[in-house]
């Protein structure tokens, strides 16, 4: 979008119709001065009327440059036709023991990863993606890069571990890793099938960072309708996924992102299609205080060949 870096010189704009006013209060006292005390005077001015036109010319290009000037100053900056400035992606994965669970054929983990390669594979050159894992700890299994081929093979070969779920981590090392890359623009986005019980920070601790670093979160809860079972336990009772909706609906509500619930492989990957579209991207702005500066010198020099040179107004 069109902003001004220094806005307070824009106050200054209020001086050229200030000064055209005082412009315009001489020229009617010097034109009344001259019919009160010399009719000839006056005769003599209405015969030179193309000179007048042309004094006034000079004067509206002196304040064409004034405003140029002051747009200068103010630092005007424009968005340019072409180039969408880039985002950093950022995708937080779950790959706690839930995560093999096989209500998404073949197994949660790889409907995850076939969904996020979606998004991946919508993103524009010069958006730049990472990948944070997390179970029990979080590790980065992507550093940011704008070489998307390259995330997308480390994002293939991620695999679900027997650990419990850390979500507090995993979005502290994914808002850390979307800021690791300033002046662009940041997303995370969290993928759970379950509730935080383990880790070292907190989820309200993590959500805290994001605020302060203005990372907007958005969050997708995994899991069917219905208890899914995800394993047994050493006297064979059912061990069944313990999905925490209300922490995760939490999380994005707080950062300014997106909550979303899937409940099979066929609404994940809607999930993260429609991801893909809601991501908004500004246009790459560029500063024209150059060419404002140049401009208002083009002006003052055609200004001054209408007063002093070939077609010079002849006030005398």
């Amino acid at each position: 979008m069109t902003f001004f870096a220094n806005p307070v010189f824009l106050w200054l704009l209020a001086l050229i119709p200030l000064i055209t006013l005082l412009y315009f209060i001489a020229k009617k006292k010097k034109k009344s001065a001259a019919m009160r005390f010399s009719s000839i005077s006056a005769i003599k001015d209405a015969s030179r009327g193309k000179g007048s036109w042309r004094k006034d010319i000079t004067f509206y290009l002196a304040m064409l440059a004034l405003m140029f000037l002051i747009l200068a100053l103010a630092d005007l900056h424009i968005p340019l036709k072409q180039t969408k400035e880039g985002v950093n992606v950022v995708l937080v994965i779950d790959i706690s023991g839930s995560m093999q669970a096989t209500d998404y054929p073949p197994s949660r983990i790889e409907a995850a990863k076939a969904s996020a390669m979606i998004l991946l594979e919508s993103l524009e050159p010069n958006d730049f993606a990472g990948i944070v894992v997390f179970e029990s700890g979080a590790t980065t299994a992507a550093y940011l890069s704008p070489d998307k081929d390259k995330v997308k093979t480390k994002l293939m070969s991620i695999q679900a571990k027997q650990g419990r779920t850390a979500i507090g981590d995993g979005l502290a090392l994914g808002i850390d890793m979307a800021t690791s890359i300033p002046n662009k623009k940041s997303v995370v986005i969290l993928l759970s099938d379950g509730a935080n019980n383990a880790g070292v920070i907190s989820p309200e601790e993590a959500v805290s960072f994001a605020k302060t670093s203005r990372i907007q979160v958005s969050t997708i809860a995994m899991g069917s309708d219905g208890k899914t079972v995800i394993g047994y336990d050493w006297f064979g009772n059912p061990q069944y996924a313990d999905l925490d909706e209300a922490a995760l609906q939490a999380i994005a509500e707080a950062t300014g992102g997106q909550y979303y619930k899937s409940v099979d492989k066929k609404t994940l990957e809607d999930i993260y299609s429609r991801l893909s579209k809601d991501i908004k991207r500004e246009r790459e702005e560029t500063s024209i205080k150059d060419w404002l500066i140049a401009a208002a010198i083009l002006v003052i020099l055609l200004e001054q060949y209408i007063k002093f040179g070939r077609y010079r107004i002849i006030t005398e």
